[in-house]
């Protein structure tokens, strides 16, 4: 008995229905980014492991994909490390390539091999799948989209301000409303170490200060005193753990609290513009909110950093999310490279459309008509008005096999397809079509004027 087919773990099999909806949400995303002008690259699949290794930490490294060297790639191993069994050095004689882990390295990558064609400010969206080694579980798969734009070779804030526009502007396409853009800066965060005297433990700090919204202001607390963060500076930072209000209000707050960080204010006076801006501006369908614990990527980030949230009648995690960086391409050796990027996350945006039932009806349509086939004769007549009607933008099809018409019948209900149409000897001597609503019964006898005129409303 043949092995039942299956496929990978974290990987997932994506039905008509679905396939329909993803794309939905990565046209409604393509076409903001076209309009605000980014264009479109694409980068291999899979990269020299030398270009993805040691990008993204230990952690990151180990969950990179490898790809085995073609032919015969145990012949190059000494017999001595077989006996180490350290797989770090076997993996590097037997794997020269691997899938890429995300879109940043291989667009950092991308910039420095043809930055001699480009033309800086260099705005770019790229909408491809990754792979990560991960342990599957509920939101979190080994295959998976991403949805970049990134502007790389300046240093200019207007394009933060441009980001929150374009996150609202897809947000405003897709109905969903109540999306709240969360807004910090990394400065400000190294700004608050440096006057809590906690310079040399900002990755501790910020970790910790980033988990206030799950085990509140004492677990924060708790964890920094672990971290060996005094008692003197925890209560430095205490009016942190109480800001409210206005973003100025905030911001104003923040002025005090770093008044003696040159960092800190260079921050606040970066977000003062950002928010200053989008005031003036406005938004459609989502608000800008300042959050001095997002600390997302912080080893990665230097200015501004962005996460979104769903609206609030949703569980969900962050939809989205980036930041400016100023050394993308130092990894490769083209150094000053400023660059801010936003990403989108596909799948639980589609997640969140299908629980608030926002996805269009029309996304789902398929044939809007399928011709019964009688014989060969009729299906000749069926497939010349299909012909007729396919230029004419109706999508129609004809049944393939001369079965049953209850059968065809079936198959044109089971697909959701509005109209059956017959083409038997009585209407192709009348040179008419009969045409059935699928919902209501209905039939009528139609010209093919007459039959194009119902189809293409």
């Amino acid at each position: 008995m043949s092995k039942k087919p299956s496929i990978p773990k974290g990987t997932r099999d994506f039905n008509p229905e679905e396939v329909s909806k993803r794309n939905y949400i990565f046209n409604t995303i393509k076409e903001a980014f076209s309009l605000y002008g980014f264009q479109p690259i694409e980068t291999p699949s899979f990269e020299n492991s030398d270009t993805l290794m040691g990008k993204y930490g230990d952690e990151g490294d180990r969950l990179i994909f490898k790809i085995l060297n073609s032919g015969d790639y145990l012949a190059k191993v000494a017999d001595n490390l077989y006996s180490e069994k350290d797989s770090a050095k076997i993996t590097s004689k037997i794997s020269e390539k691997a899938l890429r882990y995300d879109l940043t390295v291989p667009f950092a990558r991308y910039v420095v091999q043809h930055q001699n064609e480009i033309t800086f400010p260099f705005k770019r969206y790229q909408i491809q799948p990754v792979w990560r080694a991960d342990r599957p579980q509920k939101g979190r798969f080994r295959e998976f989209f991403q949805c970049d734009a990134d502007v790389v070779g300046s240093k200019s804030l207007w394009q933060e301000v441009e980001f929150v526009q374009l996150y609202d502007a897809v947000f405003a396409k897709l109905g969903l409303k109540g999306t709240t853009i969360k807004i910090n800066n990394r400065k400000i965060l190294s700004g608050i170490a440096e006057t809590i005297g906690a310079e040399d433990a900002l990755i501790d700090f910020t970790v910790a200060l980033d988990k206030l919204d799950k085990i509140g202001e004492e677990g924060v607390k708790k964890e920094m005193r672990e971290k060996g963060i005094s008692e003197d500076a925890l209560q430095k930072l205490h009016p942190l753990f109480s800001l409210t209000g206005s973003a100025s209000d905030q911001l104003k707050s923040l002025k005090e609290l770093l008044s003696n960080s040159e960092t800190g204010i260079q921050g606040v006076t970066e977000m003062e513009f950002i928010t200053d801006t989008i005031e003036t501006l406005g938004l459609q369908v989502a608000s800008l909110q300042i959050d001095v614990t997002l600390a997302r990527g912080l080893n990665y980030y230097t200015g501004a950093i962005f996460e979104v949230s769903a609206p609030a009648e949703v569980s969900m995690g962050s939809i989205g999310g980036g930041g400016r960086y100023d050394d993308l391409t130092g990894i490769f050796g083209l150094k000053d490279m400023s660059g801010v990027g936003i990403s989108f996350g596909l799948d639980r945006i589609y997640l969140v459309l299908e629980e608030l039932n926002l996805f269009p009806e029309t996304i789902l349509e398929n044939s809007k008509a399928l011709f019964i086939n009688f014989g060969a004769k009729e299906a000749l007549y069926a497939m010349k008005a299909i012909a007729k009607l396919r230029k004419v933008g109706v999508n129609a099809e004809l049944y393939p096999d001369a079965t049953k018409m209850g059968k065809q019948m079936g198959y044109a209900d089971k697909r959701n397809i509005p109209f059956a149409i017959l083409t038997g000897e009585k209407e192709i001597a009348a040179e008419k079509y009969t045409l059935k609503n699928m919902k209501s019964g209905e039939q009528s006898e139609l010209t093919f004027l007459e039959l194009e005129a119902v189809l293409k409303i």
